[in-house]
């Protein structure tokens, strides 16, 4: 009778550490996004902004649907915002695109701590990997917003760990949530693309006698997040690489800077540098002592025999150092030329990876020794930020607060006009973008609006503005699409005027017009 008693009780342990450990991070990570949100920091992205509009606009536009989806941006991000965004005051505030956030981040931290723990079974090796995820001030300023990051790291985790579990049973079954994993990162963020042939060579190599059935069960079902995107994109677009090549990808935007005299960006061509630039971003935002201590934990995952689990997290600093090679995204650093921030959160993918890292420290310890080496690595890895306790160490927040200063400016100067002025019905026209961001703040319905989205409803009045344009207001960016049809309407029988101009520095000049005759 007591050993069955002893039994059952070190078979819970485990479930119910794993349950607390869930408990706390849901707890701190709502706190932090709490504090944030009193900051009135939520929204300083201009990406947080736009996922936010996006997911919004889907059931409050003048053509609302599917359509409303778009390309370029992946869709799992604007439909897990969705449901909360279809409410006024959560789409205004800004939290319907928090929650999803914070609740994503919640559990890539605690899966991560699960695939680690399991891994080296190691009770302090998952709590130190779940420390630097859960302490890192980047990756909770990140899971205080809308953004992509969280559910991208949330998809990794789980990748991990249903592999981690596959490399124990063999169970087809974890090979197919592997692949919804995959399949769920797949529809965030294109660097998951690029894992799904090493992650199913994973399968052929740990799958035994049924290595083939289980990297075929991986393959079609992560396989489904691509299809349907290509798909997606050939239907809405007639171009089933619209989102790769077409006019708002990030390789025509590159190319129009190109010709417009803008230099190239910084490891375009160019191995040294995109390297150079990527660690630099990635040193930012673990912080030193992590970025050294997660090599070292690289090695020591190999002596564990978890090779496999540091290559695979390896691959996505992988892609991005590609990325930087092949011109396809620009990141900037400010220690670096231009000295400025831009993309520098994309570093923030080094963490799983350092994570494991010192979780394979951890395991190296003898038993009694885990517990406070544990307690010391993390401590070291979160030192940065704990010596220098300052919002300015924090590159994320950083990065955020300087790229916005000028269109949080013209954003609230613009609500404050139009706010008081704009009497429902009278309708406004402009293309989807920033200046989104005014009707939210003056609490204008998307659905008052003719933009981009709306497809020939808006591009009519775009083109003929004199036979088709009925909006008393336009919000345009000055040289726009919008902007050029305002200014053919100054004269004639319906006139606009431009009765706003906002100038911010290291921001576009915007315009609000109005019918006057």
């Amino acid at each position: 009778m007591t050993s069955k008693r002893a039994s059952k009780s070190s078979t819970s342990s485990p479930r119910s550490r794993g349950l607390g450990a869930l408990a706390l991070l849901g707890v701190w990570c709502a706190a932090a996004a709490v504090f944030v949100f009193a900051q009135g920091w939520t929204l300083y992205y201009g990406d947080a902004e736009a996922h936010l509009n996006i997911a919004r606009r889907i059931v409050d536009s003048r053509l609302a649907g599917y359509h409303q989806i778009g390309t370029v941006w992946l869709p799992l991000p604007h439909l897990l915002m969705l449901p909360l965004a279809a409410s006024g005051w959560l789409w205004r505030t800004g939290i319907a695109g928090v929650v999803p956030s914070v609740l994503c981040f919640v559990a890539a931290a605690w899966l991560m701590y699960l695939a680690v723990r399991r891994m080296f079974a190691s009770e302090a090796a998952g709590w130190a990997a779940l420390a630097v995820f859960a302490l890192n001030p980047n990756a909770l300023y990140l899971q205080a917003a809308p953004m992509t990051e969280p559910l991208a790291l949330c998809c990794a985790a789980a990748l991990l760990y249903c592999c981690a579990r596959f490399r124990e049973s063999g169970s087809m079954w974890d090979a197919a949530a592997a692949g919804v994993a995959a399949c769920c990162g797949t529809l965030t963020r294109y660097e998951a693309w690029f894992l799904l042939p090493f992650a199913a060579g994973f399968f052929l190599l740990y799958g035994g006698e049924r290595k083939w059935r289980a990297a075929a069960v991986f393959s079609m079902v992560a396989g489904l997040g691509p299809l349907y995107w290509l798909g997606h994109n050939w239907v809405l677009y007639s171009d089933p690489l619209e989102f790769y090549h077409g006019e708002w990808s990030a390789r025509a935007i590159y190319q129009r800077s190109l010709d417009a005299g803008v230099a190239r960006y910084p490891g375009d061509h160019d191995w040294a540098k995109a390297w150079q630039y990527y660690k630099a971003a990635a040193v930012l935002c673990i912080g030193t002592p992590l970025a050294w201590l997660g090599l070292a934990g690289f090695v020591a995952a190999c002596v564990k025999r978890a090779w496999w689990a540091a290559a695979l997290l390896a691959l996505t600093p992988a892609f991005y150092v590609l990325s930087l090679y092949s011109s396809g995204t620009p990141i900037y650093v400010p220690q670096l030329w231009p000295n400025s921030w831009y993309n520098t959160r994309y570093g923030l993918n080094a963490l799983p990876l350092a994570a494991l890292g010192l979780g394979a420290l951890v395991a190296l310890m003898p038993g009694r020794l885990r517990g406070p080496v544990a307690v010391v690595l993390a401590v070291a890895a979160v030192s940065p930020w704990v010596a220098y306790p300052r919002k300015e160490t924090w590159v994320c927040w950083k990065e955020s607060q300087v790229n916005s200063a000028g269109r949080r400016a013209w954003t609230r100067a613009a609500a404050a006009y139009l706010e008081p002025r704009y009497r429902t019905g009278a309708g406004i026209l402009l293309s989807f973008g920033d200046a989104t961001g005014v009707l939210r703040m003056a609490g204008i319905p998307i659905r008052e609006a003719l933009h981009e989205g709306d497809l020939a409803l808006f591009e009519a009045p775009v083109a003929r503005p004199d036979l088709f344009l009925r909006e008393e207001w336009a919000i345009a960016v000055q040289g726009d699409r919008v902007s050029r049809a305002m200014n053919k309407m100054r004269r004639g029988a319906r006139r606009y005027e431009c009765v706003r101009t906002y100038a911010e520095k290291d921001s576009p000049v915007i315009e609000i017009w109005r019918h006057i005759q």
